[in-house]
Formats: structure tokens, sequence, C-alpha cells
């Protein structure tokens, strides 16, 4: 194999010229190209990652909600609670008075009968009493008719009592 000038100098200038097309038509767009999906790429990075920490704030904000309806929850539970246990001790104070005050009336009632019964049962001895000093005095009295007297004394105050 012989090295021709010629023919290495027809290759050498074939190449530069394809050479040059190459990076005319073919090597500027092809590297615009690369450059340009790179920036794409980098782009679309960007925004996810935009997306990540704005999904994250989101996330955050949702989570902080979601523990304030907690919290407002509770406290709204808690307050209700309250609320029904004053309630009940108002309504269990309110039913203990009502009951002193109606056993106080019933026992000023019992008084009042007691003092009628014992004023009533005053007046009906008062009467028994004379009524028998009467007959005793009418009459003069033996052990037997002493007996019958005071037994006829009793029957009748058996009946009014």
């Amino acid at each position: 194999m012989e090295f021709e000038l010629g023919t290495a100098l027809v290759q050498l200038i074939a190449f530069l010229i394809l050479f040059w097309f190459l990076a005319k038509y073919a090597w500027k767009p092809l590297v615009k190209m690369l450059n340009d999906r790179r920036e794409y790429i980098e782009n679309q990075l960007s925004a996810a990652e935009r997306e990540r920490e704005e999904a994250e704030r989101v996330l955050d904000e949702h989570r902080q909600l979601v523990e304030k309806a907690r919290q407002d929850a509770h406290q709204w539970l808690e307050n209700a609670k309250r609320t029904g246990e004053r309630q009940a001790s108002e309504i269990l104070a309110a039913a203990e008075a009502e009951a002193r005050r109606l056993k106080e009336e019933a026992l000023a009632e019992i008084q009042s009968e007691k003092e009628k019964a014992l004023a009533e049962l005053r007046d009906q001895v008062g009467e028994l009493s004379v009524l028998l000093a009467g007959r005793i005095l009418a009459r003069e009295l033996d052990p037997k008719s002493h007996r019958e007297l005071v037994e006829r004394a009793l029957a009748e105050m058996g009946d009014r009592v």
C-alpha cells in the first residue's frame, strides 16, 4: 500500500468540507437542541421542586388546620361538659331546696294538725270531765255504780276520740 498524496489530499478536503457542513448545519442545531432539552429538564425540575415545596406548605397548613379543628372540638366538648355539670349541679341544688321547702311545709302542717288535735283532745277531755263530774255530783255512788259510771264515761270518750 502506497501512500498517494493526491488521494489523501482529496480525502482531507472532503473530510474538511463534510466537517464544515456538519458543523454549520448539523452540529449547531444538535447542540442547540441539547441545550434546549437541558433547559427544559432544568425548568421541569425547578417547577417540580417548587410544586413539591408548595405541596409541603399546603400539607403543613392542612395539618395545622386539622390540629386547630381538633383543639377547637376538644375545647367545645370541655365547655359543653362544664356547662352540663354546672346545669346539673344547679338543678340538683334547686331540687334539694324544693325538697327542704316541702319537708318544712309538711313538718309545719304536721305540727299544726298536732296542735289542733291536742286542742280538740283538751276540749273533749274538759267536756268529759265536766260531764263526769256532773254525773258524779248528781248521784251518790256506791262501788258498783262508780264502776259503771267510769266504764260508761270511758266508752263515751272512746267514741268521741
